[in-house]
Protein backbone atom coordinates (compact mmCIF):
# COMPACT_ATOMS: atom_id res chain seq x y z
CA UNK A 1 0.00 0.00 0.00
CA UNK A 2 3.26 2.19 0.71
CA UNK A 3 2.02 3.92 3.91
CA UNK A 4 1.59 2.45 7.52
CA UNK A 5 -1.73 2.57 8.73
CA UNK A 6 -1.70 2.95 12.87
CA UNK A 7 -4.04 1.75 15.07
CA UNK A 8 -5.56 3.66 18.05
CA UNK A 9 -3.40 1.78 20.29
CA UNK A 10 -0.34 2.65 18.49
CA UNK A 11 -1.09 6.36 18.66
CA UNK A 12 -2.02 6.53 22.05
CA UNK A 13 1.74 4.57 23.00
CA UNK A 14 2.73 7.66 20.74
CA UNK A 15 0.62 10.29 22.87
CA UNK A 16 -0.82 10.91 19.40
CA UNK A 17 -4.28 11.40 18.40
CA UNK A 18 -6.30 10.68 14.81
CA UNK A 19 -8.23 13.34 12.87
CA UNK A 20 -10.58 10.44 12.70
CA UNK A 21 -11.13 6.96 12.99
CA UNK A 22 -11.91 4.69 10.36
CA UNK A 23 -14.38 2.47 11.62
CA UNK A 24 -13.92 -0.62 8.88
CA UNK A 25 -16.57 -2.81 10.03
CA UNK A 26 -16.72 -7.14 9.59
CA UNK A 27 -16.97 -7.10 6.06
CA UNK A 28 -14.51 -4.43 5.63
CA UNK A 29 -12.04 -6.60 8.05
CA UNK A 30 -12.91 -10.17 6.52
CA UNK A 31 -14.64 -10.17 3.39
CA UNK A 32 -12.07 -10.67 0.61
CA UNK A 33 -13.77 -8.16 -2.07
CA UNK A 34 -14.53 -5.55 0.94
CA UNK A 35 -11.29 -5.53 1.74
CA UNK A 36 -10.37 -4.17 -1.08
CA UNK A 37 -12.70 -1.06 -0.43
CA UNK A 38 -11.10 -0.88 3.07
CA UNK A 39 -7.75 -0.43 1.18
CA UNK A 40 -9.28 2.11 -1.64
CA UNK A 41 -10.69 4.31 0.81
CA UNK A 42 -7.23 4.01 3.25
CA UNK A 43 -5.71 5.44 0.25
CA UNK A 44 -8.08 8.39 -0.34
CA UNK A 45 -7.69 9.58 3.30
CA UNK A 46 -3.88 9.28 3.22
CA UNK A 47 -3.61 11.24 -0.44
CA UNK A 48 -5.98 13.58 1.32
CA UNK A 49 -3.52 14.02 4.11
CA UNK A 50 -5.93 13.05 6.72
CA UNK A 51 -3.79 11.42 9.98
CA UNK A 52 -6.23 8.35 10.82
CA UNK A 53 -6.06 4.88 12.77
CA UNK A 54 -8.06 1.69 12.98
CA UNK A 55 -8.84 0.02 16.04
CA UNK A 56 -7.71 -3.54 14.87
CA UNK A 57 -8.41 -6.14 17.14
CA UNK A 58 -9.85 -3.86 19.74
CA UNK A 59 -13.18 -3.09 16.84
CA UNK A 60 -15.74 -5.75 16.85
CA UNK A 61 -19.42 -5.52 14.85
CA UNK A 62 -21.54 -2.92 15.48
CA UNK A 63 -23.95 -5.48 16.61
CA UNK A 64 -26.66 -4.22 13.35
CA UNK A 65 -27.19 -7.59 12.18
CA UNK A 66 -28.34 -8.70 15.91
CA UNK A 67 -30.29 -5.90 16.52
CA UNK A 68 -32.10 -6.23 12.98
CA UNK A 69 -32.48 -10.09 13.57
CA UNK A 70 -33.95 -9.27 16.80
CA UNK A 71 -31.48 -10.25 19.54
CA UNK A 72 -31.21 -6.97 21.67
CA UNK A 73 -29.11 -8.76 23.93
CA UNK A 74 -26.58 -9.62 21.41
CA UNK A 75 -26.94 -5.83 20.32
CA UNK A 76 -26.32 -4.43 23.69
CA UNK A 77 -23.77 -6.84 24.55
CA UNK A 78 -22.07 -5.65 21.13
CA UNK A 79 -22.18 -2.18 21.13
CA UNK A 80 -21.78 -1.45 24.97
CA UNK A 81 -18.33 -3.12 24.74
CA UNK A 82 -16.98 -0.78 21.26
CA UNK A 83 -18.26 2.16 23.14
CA UNK A 84 -15.92 1.24 26.39
CA UNK A 85 -12.98 1.24 24.05
CA UNK A 86 -14.20 4.11 21.67
CA UNK A 87 -14.76 6.14 25.04
CA UNK A 88 -11.30 4.89 26.25
CA UNK A 89 -9.46 6.90 23.39
CA UNK A 90 -11.62 9.23 23.80
CA UNK A 91 -12.71 9.19 20.13
CA UNK A 92 -14.62 12.06 18.58
CA UNK A 93 -14.86 11.55 14.90
CA UNK A 94 -15.62 8.35 13.20
CA UNK A 95 -15.85 7.42 9.65
CA UNK A 96 -17.09 4.52 7.92
CA UNK A 97 -17.59 2.53 4.50
CA UNK A 98 -20.52 0.87 5.79
CA UNK A 99 -23.80 2.54 5.93
CA UNK A 100 -25.13 -0.09 8.21
CA UNK A 101 -22.42 0.92 10.80
CA UNK A 102 -22.78 4.31 10.09
CA UNK A 103 -26.60 4.04 11.56
CA UNK A 104 -25.66 2.18 13.91
CA UNK A 105 -22.69 4.19 15.48
CA UNK A 106 -24.96 7.56 15.03
CA UNK A 107 -28.67 7.15 15.77
CA UNK A 108 -28.34 4.19 17.97
CA UNK A 109 -25.34 3.92 20.25
CA UNK A 110 -25.51 7.67 21.87
CA UNK A 111 -28.78 5.77 24.29
CA UNK A 112 -26.31 3.55 25.51
CA UNK A 113 -23.26 5.81 25.93
CA UNK A 114 -21.83 6.41 22.82
CA UNK A 115 -21.80 10.01 21.22
CA UNK A 116 -19.65 10.68 18.09
CA UNK A 117 -19.32 13.33 15.54
CA UNK A 118 -20.33 9.78 12.51
CA UNK A 119 -19.42 10.10 8.98
CA UNK A 120 -20.10 7.80 5.74
CA UNK A 121 -17.12 7.74 3.57
CA UNK A 122 -18.94 9.20 0.88
CA UNK A 123 -20.22 12.37 3.21
CA UNK A 124 -16.40 12.65 4.07
CA UNK A 125 -15.03 12.49 0.70
CA UNK A 126 -17.12 15.44 -0.37
CA UNK A 127 -16.21 17.30 2.57
CA UNK A 128 -12.51 17.11 1.39
CA UNK A 129 -13.09 17.66 -1.87
CA UNK A 130 -15.29 21.25 -1.02
CA UNK A 131 -12.21 22.47 0.96
CA UNK A 132 -9.63 21.00 -1.70
CA UNK A 133 -7.88 18.38 0.49
CA UNK A 134 -8.74 16.29 -2.18
CA UNK A 135 -9.14 16.13 -5.87
CA UNK A 136 -10.48 13.62 -8.77
CA UNK A 137 -8.58 13.70 -12.04
CA UNK A 138 -11.40 11.83 -14.18
CA UNK A 139 -9.50 10.18 -16.28
CA UNK A 140 -10.47 6.70 -15.50
CA UNK A 141 -14.05 6.53 -16.93
CA UNK A 142 -13.83 9.25 -19.21
CA UNK A 143 -16.57 8.58 -21.87
CA UNK A 144 -18.53 5.94 -19.92
CA UNK A 145 -22.12 5.48 -18.97
CA UNK A 146 -21.96 4.87 -14.61
CA UNK A 147 -25.05 4.19 -12.51
CA UNK A 148 -25.90 4.84 -8.97
CA UNK A 149 -27.51 2.26 -6.22
CA UNK A 150 -28.46 4.04 -3.54
CA UNK A 151 -28.09 1.47 -0.44
CA UNK A 152 -30.94 1.89 2.35
CA UNK A 153 -29.18 2.63 4.93
CA UNK A 154 -27.50 5.88 3.81
CA UNK A 155 -30.37 7.12 1.92
CA UNK A 156 -33.93 6.15 3.15
CA UNK A 157 -33.17 5.75 6.40
CA UNK A 158 -30.09 8.73 7.02
CA UNK A 159 -31.44 10.93 3.77
CA UNK A 160 -27.97 11.22 2.20
CA UNK A 161 -28.24 11.02 -1.59
CA UNK A 162 -26.78 14.09 -2.38
CA UNK A 163 -23.08 13.23 -1.34
CA UNK A 164 -21.89 10.17 -3.48
CA UNK A 165 -24.08 11.57 -6.39
CA UNK A 166 -21.59 14.79 -6.20
CA UNK A 167 -18.61 12.71 -5.91
CA UNK A 168 -19.34 11.18 -9.37
CA UNK A 169 -20.42 14.23 -10.57
CA UNK A 170 -16.27 14.95 -10.79
CA UNK A 171 -15.60 11.90 -12.32
CA UNK A 172 -15.30 12.02 -15.58
CA UNK A 173 -18.43 10.12 -16.75
CA UNK A 174 -22.24 10.15 -17.15
CA UNK A 175 -24.37 9.16 -14.65
CA UNK A 176 -27.51 7.23 -15.80
CA UNK A 177 -30.09 7.32 -12.77
CA UNK A 178 -32.26 3.91 -12.25
CA UNK A 179 -36.33 3.95 -12.65
CA UNK A 180 -36.21 3.25 -8.83
CA UNK A 181 -33.39 5.77 -7.23
CA UNK A 182 -33.38 8.44 -4.28
CA UNK A 183 -36.30 8.38 -1.36
CA UNK A 184 -37.58 5.42 -4.57
CA UNK A 185 -34.73 3.45 -4.47
CA UNK A 186 -35.14 -0.63 -4.34
CA UNK A 187 -33.24 -2.78 -1.42
CA UNK A 188 -30.20 -4.62 -2.60
CA UNK A 189 -31.83 -7.52 -0.98
CA UNK A 190 -29.35 -7.77 2.24
CA UNK A 191 -30.69 -5.30 4.70
CA UNK A 192 -32.34 -6.31 7.80
CA UNK A 193 -30.03 -9.14 8.57
CA UNK A 194 -31.26 -10.55 5.34
CA UNK A 195 -27.24 -11.23 3.94
CA UNK A 196 -27.31 -13.90 6.82
CA UNK A 197 -30.45 -15.79 6.37
CA UNK A 198 -32.26 -17.81 3.14
CA UNK A 199 -34.82 -15.78 1.10
CA UNK A 200 -37.95 -15.66 1.73
CA UNK A 201 -40.16 -18.00 -1.02
CA UNK A 202 -40.99 -16.32 -4.25
CA UNK A 203 -40.47 -15.96 -8.24
CA UNK A 204 -37.14 -13.63 -8.20
CA UNK A 205 -34.07 -12.73 -5.72
CA UNK A 206 -34.54 -9.21 -4.79
CA UNK A 207 -30.56 -8.39 -6.26
CA UNK A 208 -31.44 -9.77 -9.42
CA UNK A 209 -34.62 -7.80 -9.82
CA UNK A 210 -32.65 -4.26 -8.84
CA UNK A 211 -29.21 -5.73 -11.41
CA UNK A 212 -32.07 -5.50 -14.03
CA UNK A 213 -32.84 -2.20 -13.36
CA UNK A 214 -28.99 -1.48 -13.30
CA UNK A 215 -27.78 -2.96 -16.81
CA UNK A 216 -31.47 -1.48 -18.41
CA UNK A 217 -29.67 1.92 -17.66
CA UNK A 218 -26.38 0.73 -20.05
CA UNK A 219 -24.46 1.82 -17.26
CA UNK A 220 -20.84 0.02 -17.66
CA UNK A 221 -19.83 0.48 -14.06
CA UNK A 222 -22.60 -0.07 -11.03
CA UNK A 223 -21.26 2.15 -8.28
CA UNK A 224 -22.41 1.47 -4.72
CA UNK A 225 -21.49 2.99 -1.02
CA UNK A 226 -21.65 -0.29 0.72
CA UNK A 227 -20.68 -3.67 1.19
CA UNK A 228 -23.74 -5.44 1.34
CA UNK A 229 -24.49 -3.73 -1.88
CA UNK A 230 -21.13 -4.38 -3.37
CA UNK A 231 -22.12 -8.42 -2.67
CA UNK A 232 -25.43 -8.43 -3.41
CA UNK A 233 -25.18 -6.15 -6.81
CA UNK A 234 -21.87 -8.50 -7.92
CA UNK A 235 -24.01 -11.76 -7.56
CA UNK A 236 -26.79 -10.38 -9.39
CA UNK A 237 -24.43 -9.17 -12.29
CA UNK A 238 -22.64 -13.17 -11.86
CA UNK A 239 -26.20 -14.43 -12.39
CA UNK A 240 -26.86 -12.71 -15.76
CA UNK A 241 -23.11 -13.34 -16.73
CA UNK A 242 -22.89 -9.92 -17.24
CA UNK A 243 -19.26 -9.74 -15.21
CA UNK A 244 -17.16 -9.24 -18.23
CA UNK A 245 -19.01 -6.26 -19.17
CA UNK A 246 -20.34 -4.54 -16.20
CA UNK A 247 -18.41 -3.68 -12.88
CA UNK A 248 -19.44 -3.16 -9.25
CA UNK A 249 -17.80 -0.96 -7.50
CA UNK A 250 -17.45 1.29 -4.18
CA UNK A 251 -16.99 4.99 -5.21
CA UNK A 252 -13.55 4.99 -3.36
CA UNK A 253 -12.06 2.41 -5.53
CA UNK A 254 -13.45 4.53 -8.58
CA UNK A 255 -11.92 7.77 -6.97
CA UNK A 256 -8.63 5.47 -7.00
CA UNK A 257 -9.08 4.48 -10.68
CA UNK A 258 -9.57 7.85 -11.52
CA UNK A 259 -6.51 9.37 -10.25
CA UNK A 260 -4.37 6.19 -10.86
CA UNK A 261 -3.42 5.51 -7.42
Amino acid sequence: MGFKIYTMAEMAASNEEPEVLFWVGCAGSFDARAQKVTAAFSKVLHHAGIKFAILGNEESCTGDPARRAGNEFVFQMSALQNIEVLNMYNVKKIVTACPHCFNTLQNEYPALGGNYEVLHHTQLIQQLIEEGRLTIEGGGFQGQKITYHDSCYLGRVNDEYEAPRSILEKIDSGLVEMDRAKQRGLCCGAGGAQMFKEDEPGDKRINIERVDEALATGASTIAVNCPFCLTMMSDGVKAKEKQEDVMVLDISEMIVQSNKW
